[in-house]
C-alpha cells in the first residue's frame, strides 16, 4: 500500500525511518508534505523515493492509498476528515482527535467512505505490552484486582524545540501520555466504564529552556496534573497519574498489575521492549522472555497492522474505536473538576 506522511515534526523520522526500512514490506512510503516546505524537504532528503508534496496535493493524489497524519493534535481532526473524504485510509499520532464528539464523527465518515482509520499508540503491540499480556491472560498472577500507572515529568519546555502545544487546549501531560497508559491498560483488561477524578495546574506560565526558544514565556491554558480512579468492565480496578508539574520516582514502575497470585511490572507503555518483571507468591522476581521481536522504537507498527488487516477485511488492533473510546475516557478524566 502507497503512504504518504503529512507533517513532518520532531515524530516524524522514526516514521520514516520504519516506514521505508523493508521490516514491513506491505508498506511503500512514496510521498511526505508539511505547511513548512523545507521541513519536508530535510525529512525527505535522506529518502531518495519520497517525493515532497503540499499538503493537499498529497490528501488529492491519486497514488497515495493510505496517509499517517503526524501534524500537532489540533490538526488531527481537520486534516483526518479532508483525508476520509478523499477516499483514503487514515492513520493518525494521538490523540485522534481533540474530543470524542470529533473522534466519534471520524468514524461515522470513515464508514461512508468505505475507508479505515487507526491511531496511535501502537506500542501495546510491541514485545513489552505482549508480554505482559500474555502473562495475564494465561493466568501467571491470577485473577487480575488492581493496575496503577504512573508518568511523572518536569514537563517538556527544557528539551522540545516548539512545547508550546503542549500546554495549550489539546495538550497536557493526560492527553499527551495518557493514551500510550490508557491504551495499554485497556489491551490488558477491556474497556472503561467509570471514571472519577482530580485535575490541577500547578503553574499558570512556564519559561522555554531548550534551544532558540530559550526565556519565551507559555502561558498554561489546560491542567498539568490528573489523578484518576477508572473502573474496567471486567472487574479490574485501577490509578493513574500523569504530570507536567513534579520530579518522578525513578525507583517505581511505569505500570503495575497485581492479582490474586502475584503481580507484574510493565514496562513503560511508551516504548516497545522492557522488561516485564513477574513477582510471585514467594516475593521472587523473575524476568519473561519477550514474547515477540518488536523491541526497540517500532513506531509505524500500528500502521503496518492496518495494512494487513484490509487485506484480511479483519478490523485492526491500533483502531479509531479504540483511539476514540481512550478520547472519551481522558475527555472524561478532565471534566471531572468542572
Amino acid at each position: 500500500m502507497k503512504i504518504g506522511i503529512i507533517g513532518c515534526g520532531n515524530i516524524s523520522s522514526i516514521y520514516f525511518k520504519n516506514l521505508t526500512s523493508g521490516i514491513w514490506p506491505q508498506l511503500d512510503l512514496i510521498a511526505c508534505a508539511d505547511l513548512d516546505l523545507e521541513r519536508a524537504k530535510k525529512s525527505a532528503d535522506a529518502f531518495s523515493r519520497v517525493q515532497v508534496m503540499d499538503v493537499q496535493d498529497l490528501i488529492a493524489s491519486s497514488e497515495v492509498e493510505l496517509v499517517v497524519n503526524l501534524t500537532i493534535p489540533q490538526a488531527h481532526y481537520p486534516i483526518a476528515l479532508q483525508v476520509i473524504h478523499a477516499g483514503k485510509h487514515h492513520y493518525s499520532e494521538k490523540p485522534m482527535a481533540l474530543c470524542a464528539k470529533e473522534s466519534k464523527h471520524l468514524l461515522v465518515e470513515a464508514l461512508k467512505s468505505g475507508v479505515q482509520i487507526g491511531c496511535a499508540p501502537d506500542t501495546f503491540l510491541g514485545a513489552g505490552l505482549q508480554t505482559a499480556i500474555d502473562a495475564i491472560q494465561s493466568g501467571k498472577i491470577g485473577q487480575v484486582v488492581s493496575v496503577t500507572g504512573q508518568m511523572i515529568c518536569r514537563g517538556h519546555e527544557g528539551w522540545h524545540p516548539n512545547p508550546e502545544f503542549y500546554y495549550q487546549k489539546g495538550g497536557g501531560p493526560l492527553l499527551d501520555m495518557g493514551p500510550y497508559y490508557l491504551t495499554a491498560m485497556v489491551a490488558m483488561f477491556g474497556k472503561i466504564k467509570n471514571v472519577k477524578a482530580f485535575n490541577r495546574k500547578t503553574f499558570e506560565q512556564r519559561t522555554i529552556t531548550s534551544q532558540a526558544k530559550n526565556g519565551t514565556i507559555i502561558p498554561v491554558e489546560i491542567p498539568t496534573h490528573t489523578t484518576s480512579l477508572l473502573e474496567f468492565e471486567s472487574g479490574v480496578i485501577g490509578t493513574i497519574v500523569t504530570s507536567f508539574d513534579a520530579h518522578p520516582n525513578p525507583s517505581m514502575p511505569k505500570i503495575s498489575v497485581h492479582g490474586t497470585k502475584g503481580a507484574l511490572e510493565v514496562p513503560d507503555p511508551n516504548t516497545f521492549g522492557g522488561k516485564v518483571l513477574l513477582i510471585d507468591e514467594n516475593k521472587e522476581k523473575k524476568t519473561l522472555n519477550l514474547v515477540n521481536s518488536f523491541d526497540e522504537n517500532s513506531r509505524g507498527l500500528g500502521v503496518s497492522d492496518m495494512v494487513n488487516s484490509i487485506e484480511k477485511g479483519v478490523l485492526h488492533q491500533a483502531s479509531g474505536e479504540l483511539a476514540s473510546h481512550i478520547l472519551e475516557v481522558m475527555e472524561k478524566i478532565l471534566s471531572e473538576d468542572e
